[in-house]
């Protein structure tokens, strides 16, 4: 199990990301537009470095559901790898089989 205090981080940062997406990508669109002239760009680049840093969706860290866990994480299902394996020798993931050959 993860700390509780970085799971809580995390969740942190989807909602900081959430509510600045939009300003974010406008801001974006205005600083690659190559027909603004410099200065106007970089004005709207020092706006964008002003957003706070955890606003930025590659400061999101995916993690299992369950455990918290942040690394052999699948996307399709949310879930780490152990937890993985360990619901589908259960039987609680639905479609999953062990494969044979």
């Amino acid at each position: 199990m993860a700390k509780s205090s970085s799971i809580q981080k995390n969740k942190s940062r989807h909602k900081l990301i959430e509510k600045f997406s939009e300003k974010r990508k406008l801001l974006k669109s205005k600083v690659m537009d190559k027909s603004l002239s410099l200065e106007d760009r970089i004005m709207f680049q020092n706006k964008l470095n002003e957003l706070p840093r955890n606003s930025s969706s590659i400061r999101h860290r995916n993690r299992c559901e369950l455990t918290g866990r942040s690394r052999g994480v699948y996307r399709k299902f949310g879930l780490s790898r152990i937890k993985i394996r360990e619901l589908s020798m259960t039987g609680n993931l639905p479609g999953v089989v062990k494969s044979s050959w």
